[in-house]
């Protein structure tokens, strides 16, 4: 296994990796949106989306796999009243690939960000 690491997403914040690569997968921690010097983005639901895509970005990037490679997402929301706004972000990074994914409301996230977004991916 590899640990993946990139100073262009924020910096784990607790006992985990931004990522790790197994075999020619890549597993992505759960990106919130935090820019990369650790701050929160604050404001609308497409702002934070938009730092977690670039986030997941990043460290896709990092780890040699992009968002066409990705098989499956899993996106964890506060509000299901922001999926409408989340989707139309995410889409805008999967445009022709389309991953499988799971979409659920959850009652918190850490730093009380809206949303959350973890990747799985092939290493081509």
């Amino acid at each position: 296994m590899k640990t993946i690491s990139t100073n262009q997403a924020p910096a784990a914040i607790g006992p985990y990796a931004q990522g790790v690569v197994a075999g020619n997968l890549f597993f992505s921690s759960g990106q919130i949106p935090l820019r990369p010097d650790g701050t929160l983005v604050e404001g609308s639901i497409e702002a934070q989306a938009r730092q977690v895509m670039e986030n997941l970005k990043a460290v896709l990037e990092a780890a040699g796999a992009s968002f066409d490679t990705v098989v499956k997402t899993t996106v964890f929301i506060q509000n299901m009243d922001d999926f409408a706004k989340i989707n139309d972000v995410y889409g805008s990074y999967f445009t022709d690939h389309k991953p499988a994914r799971s979409c659920v409301e959850v009652a918190r996230l850490p730093k009380n960000a809206g949303v959350e977004i973890e990747v799985i991916a092939l290493i081509p």
